[in-house]
């Protein structure tokens, strides 16, 4: 049975609790029903809501409080929402308020108003990543402390490739003549440069820095373009007196001489079999050296000197630019011109072809025009266009990676490196004090060399090395893997 006490109350007390711990008031209320408020000493207070017409007694209960300091509440996030500002403002009282309610380091990890743009929700509790100490075996980052980078974020994109701003190699080349319309350099994919000096061509190995006296045309001829075949085995030169001469670069002897130009032919260029010759007789000339005769074919369609020639890589096509400001792309299957582009208001000298894309060419202009054109020689479409603002005087693909190279004259002699299709520069090298007419590339696409008026030969390292593809490891006799034969 119940203690008369316990009855009295209508309590059940605590174990510990006696009555002279209690004290009881009661307060008047409408008559449904009454209030009893009941005051403890100790630092809990319990209140309860009895009706006097209950008979069961009620139980009451303690309260969990948890303690704040051990609760890393900064961890969660409180988003608020933004409102008008009120007259006076109230970030004063919100900022006691917080501190009172979550303590006083609350403010340093979630600032009033700075929501996660991590988080596209709207909830107003958001979980946050805690930051790791320098010595937990926990730390997100190597360096012990987090990153600044959002987990969720993206990895961050590559830095620029640097380029090297000076050349790591430079040759006197006296007597380089410094005219727009000559193609005086060539590198060959033997790793052999051929330049045009006066009236003689020199051969430099790349791997050896070797230099050979190949030929000297004499008093009464002077050397107008030099250009090798893509084997790499045989030299052509272009004379002032319009002579096309087939030279063999390793013997050092001249193969074959052939006619047809009335005047000089200051540019030249090979596909698989067929060597195609422009001179300012303002003709371009197909030479066959299977045949006896001097040319196969010739292609009239410039109404001034030919100054730009570049075939395809698949040898479908030839590229023509003038002096005339045209752009002319012909076949082999034509005597006419498959396409007359006139967009260019200059000499067109520079010309190159995708190695990345077919039917994708670039040309650039002269001194009036600056600009570097891409082309869709399948329509005849222009794609893009940029001014350079000098004029350009070569333009040369790299192999290994999708940009491309251009020199430049009047008025800044530079040589640009351009990241296709964005055409964002990627570097701009200085040095030449004269126009850079001269350009080539080495077999490995990675330097190239450039000449100038100024009487040198500078050589640069702007392009990365081609990416080798994984090997395929030979599982065996039937193995799917490439094999190759050497």
């Amino acid at each position: 049975m119940d203690s008369p006490q316990r009855r009295k109350s209508g309590l059940n007390l605590p174990a510990g609790m006696n009555e002279t711990s209690l004290r009881l008031e009661t307060f008047s209320a409408s008559s449904s029903s009454s209030f009893r408020s009941i005051s403890i000493s100790s630092p809990r207070m319990i209140s309860s809501l009895t009706s006097p017409s209950s008979s069961k007694s009620s139980t009451c209960s303690d309260r969990f409080i948890p303690c704040r300091s051990s609760s890393r509440l900064h961890t969660f996030g409180l988003i608020e929402k933004e409102s008008p500002a009120k007259e006076g403002g109230n970030e004063t009282y919100s900022r006691l308020l917080k501190s009172e309610l979550f303590g006083s380091d609350f403010g340093s990890f979630s600032p009033a108003g700075q929501a996660s743009p991590m988080s596209p929700n709207k909830n107003m509790l958001r979980f946050k990543t805690e930051h790791s100490g320098p010595n937990s075996p926990y730390s997100p980052s190597i360096l012990g402390q987090d990153s600044g980078f959002s987990s969720e974020t993206s990895t961050p994109p590559k830095p620029p490739r640097k380029v090297p701003k000076t050349p790591h190699k430079v040759l006197d080349a006296p007597s380089l003549q410094d005219d727009f319309y000559l193609n005086l350099v060539d590198w060959s994919s033997q790793n052999v440069l051929a330049v045009g000096l006066g009236t003689c061509v020199y051969l430099w190995t790349a791997s050896t820095s070797k230099v050979t006296k190949l030929c000297d045309l004499g008093p009464n001829d002077s050397v107008c373009a030099v250009q090798w075949t893509r084997e790499g085995s045989y030299i052509t030169i272009g004379t002032n007196l319009g002579q096309i001469q087939v030279w063999d670069g390793t013997q050092c002897k001249r193969v074959r001489t052939m006619g047809g130009h009335q005047t000089r032919a200051g540019v030249l260029a090979w596909n698989s079999r067929i060597l195609s010759s422009g001179s300012r007789d303002r003709n371009i000339l197909q030479h066959d050296l299977r045949v006896s005769s001097d040319y196969v074919s010739k292609f009239v369609g410039h109404k001034s000197e030919v100054c730009g020639l570049k075939w395809s890589h698949d040898d479908r096509e030839l590229a023509s630019g003038g002096n005339d400001n045209q752009l002319l792309v012909w076949n082999q299957h034509s005597q006419q011109p498959i396409l007359k582009l006139t967009e260019h208001t200059a000499a067109v000298k520079a010309i190159a072809w995708s190695p990345h894309q077919s039917n994708l060419l670039a040309s650039g202009g002269g001194t009036a025009d600056r600009c570097i054109r891409f082309w869709n020689t399948t329509n005849g479409h222009q794609l893009n266009n940029i001014d350079t603002g000098s004029q350009v005087c070569n333009l040369s693909w790299s192999k290994n990676v999708n940009e491309l190279v251009s020199t430049h004259g009047y008025s800044q002699n530079q040589i640009m490196l351009w990241k296709y299709p964005s055409m964002a520069k990627v570097a701009t090298l200085t040095g030449h004090s004269l126009r850079v007419l001269y350009l080539a590339m080495s077999p490995d696409g990675q330097t190239i060399v450039t000449g100038a008026g100024d009487e040198t030969l500078r050589f640069w390292n702007v392009f990365p090395s081609v990416k080798t593809p994984t090997p395929v490891k030979d599982t065996g006799l039937w193995s799917l893997g490439r094999t190759y034969i050497r």
